[in-house]
């Protein structure tokens, strides 16, 4: 999934795991306050937000921050599974009575729903519901998010959703109750692929143009009760939820209220102050600046850390020239300073330096560095002859995206002036936080480079290289691929992968699949971020995600003492 830069800071977690009732991060006992308190049921849970959702609409968002909220007004066939640790990222049955029935060798896929599922009008789900969630992922204006059902549901070229080409009939609902899937290869984690957000049910009809940006059609515990864009968002309970229904999501608080364009400093003071309605906050990432602050014994119970599951990179549009010529990337990816990029973010406490593509939690990821330096400050002798071997010995001018948020714009100065002594000049272009993946996903406005990450929707390397650099997947919107690498090797060894019925043996190809991208130097790897985190004082079960890069597991958090 794409990452935002933490906008509200709940970014993924793969290396802490709270009990439900003790311990923390500092590896401490915890008291009857912070996260390993018992939540409560009732109150409402406070969030503070850099900036705000890129889209409510489950087929257009697919970042960190927005995946995690979803889960509070959205339902899919299939879920993550809400518990810290390794069984969070475990698939489990959401809409659907399993994680799915296969047949024909992995290319038809069924599934039922369960009874008593209605949406928050008290109309019933539907598996004609379902299946128009899903058709609205072709559509070339809504279906910018997650790639995986157009990628592997088969449909006839020319389709472009339920709106402008009608039924799709390789989505068969026999019943009200059953769905069946033909897919254009055998896929045999496809019950992991269900729990993507572009398979919310719609309505049958609905959700057309921006409906569902501006007004969600609630499937989940909670509904939209007010949004004011840019400003703040609500959530109260959906009294059409069935918790008998739902054995993921507890639904604590009675209503959940964002505030968005807080200045990231402002949140730190707050959340360390912890005075009034703050104390029932939660918030993002800490600055940097603010590590320091929060080493004292109080503050420490209200803490919560772990290395983050995604990779932080610089995507290297290998259209655009001179980046088109591999001896360039490589340069690039020798020269940059990972360590100053390392600074940017605060240091070794908030992130480790990236080798590879793929980050730590993956299975059967390869620990390599296929672009050594010393000490990660950048060999600037070993680019310099490979500029000139390519003719670019004088340099050249580039221009590299970044988001207007403080720290991401900090890597983008370190990236530029590690380039400076090749007399490459870096022209930083600062977009929007909340419109920054929509921008640069849309292949006409990218420009050289731009800093992004992504996480994994699930821990395989299925979910990593190929949305990232199978050049057949390249869209005019919504486009992961932004390196645009269309490499005939790289999609043959994704065809050869895709084929292995053995879901060992195929992340184990993926590791080595790793390596021969990165011969190619369509990315440099920046960094693998960490998590750390400090909470309200009233807030309990919080536990920070291993599946989601929304860091604190939004379906179980909620407040130790509901009456204050």
């Amino acid at each position: 999934m794409k990452r935002t830069s933490m906008l509200v800071g709940l970014v993924a977690s793969a290396a802490l795991a709270l009990t439900a009732c003790g311990g923390n991060a500092s590896g401490t006992k915890s008291d009857s306050a912070g996260p390993g308190a018992k939540a409560a049921q009732g109150g409402t849970l406070q969030v503070l937000a850099n900036a705000a959702f890129s889209h409510l609409d489950p087929a257009r968002g697919f970042d960190g921050g927005v995946n995690n909220f979803y889960r509070l007004i959205y339902r899919t066939l299939t879920t993550q599974g809400a518990a810290p640790g390794a069984d969070g990222t475990k698939i489990v049955p959401d809409l659907a009575t399993d994680t799915g029935k296969p047949a024909d060798g992995g290319k038809t896929w069924t599934f039922t729903l369960k009874d008593g599922l209605f949406f928050e009008n008290g109309a019933p789900i539907t598996s004609a519901d379902v299946k128009w969630g899903v058709s609205r992922a072709w559509d070339p204006e809504i279906g910018i998010g997650s790639p995986y059902a157009k990628q592997l549901i088969a449909a006839p070229a020319t389709y472009q959703g339920p709106y402008k080409s009608g039924d799709l009939s390789t989505i068969e609902t026999p019943d009200a109750k059953t769905i069946v899937f033909h897919l254009k290869k055998p896929f045999a984690d496809f019950g992991s692929v269900v729990a993507q957000n572009t398979f919310t049910p719609v309505p049958k009809g609905q959700g057309a143009g921006n409906q569902l940006d501006s007004k969600p059609i609630s499937s989940g515990p909670y509904k939209l009760a007010d949004y004011k864009p840019g400003a703040s968002l609500k959530l109260v309970r959906n009294d059409k939820w069935d918790k008998l229904t739902d054995d993921v999501r507890t639904a604590n608080p009675d209503a959940f209220q964002w505030t968005f364009g807080l200045d990231p400093a402002t949140i730190d003071e707050r959340m360390i102050a912890g005075q009034g309605t703050d104390a029932d906050a939660i918030a993002g990432t800490i600055q940097a600046a603010s590590v320091a602050r929060i080493q004292t014994p109080q503050l420490k119970q209200r803490t919560m850390s772990g290395l983050g599951g995604c990779t932080t990179y610089m995507g290297l549009n290998t259209t655009k020239k001179p980046l088109d010529n591999v001896k360039v990337r490589q340069a690039i990816n020798l020269a940059v300073n990972k360590q100053t990029v390392r600074d940017a973010v605060g240091g070794s406490t908030l992130a480790e330096i990236a080798t590879s593509i793929q980050p730590p939690t993956i299975t059967g990821r390869v620990d390599y560095d296929p672009y050594p330096s010393p000490d990660g400050k950048g060999d600037v002798e070993g680019a310099r002859k490979l500029l000139t071997a390519a003719g670019f010995g004088g340099g050249f001018t580039m221009t590299l995206d970044t988001r207007a948020q403080p720290k991401m714009q900090a890597m983008a100065v370190a990236i530029q002036q590690a380039l400076a002594p090749l007399k490459i000049t870096v022209k930083i272009n600062t977009i929007d936080t909340a419109t920054y993946y929509e921008v640069i996903g849309t292949t006409s406005q990218q420009h050289d480079a731009a800093i992004t990450g992504w996480c994994p929707d699930w821990p395989s390397g299925a979910t990593f290289l190929p949305p990232l650099f199978d050049g057949r997947n390249i869209t005019a919107k919504g486009n992961s691929n932004l390196a645009q690498l269309n490499d005939p090797g790289v999609n043959a060894k994704i065809d050869e992968i895709s084929k292995l019925t053995d879901v060992t043996a195929a992340n184990k190809a993926y590791g080595d699949l790793d390596k021969q991208i990165m011969a190619l130097a369509p990315v440099v790897p920046l960094l693998y971020e960490k998590v750390l985190m400090l909470v309200g004082t009233n807030i309990g079960g919080a536990y920070l995600h291993d599946g989601f890069s929304g860091g604190i597991d939004l379906v179980s958090v909620g407040l130790k003492d509901a009456g204050k």
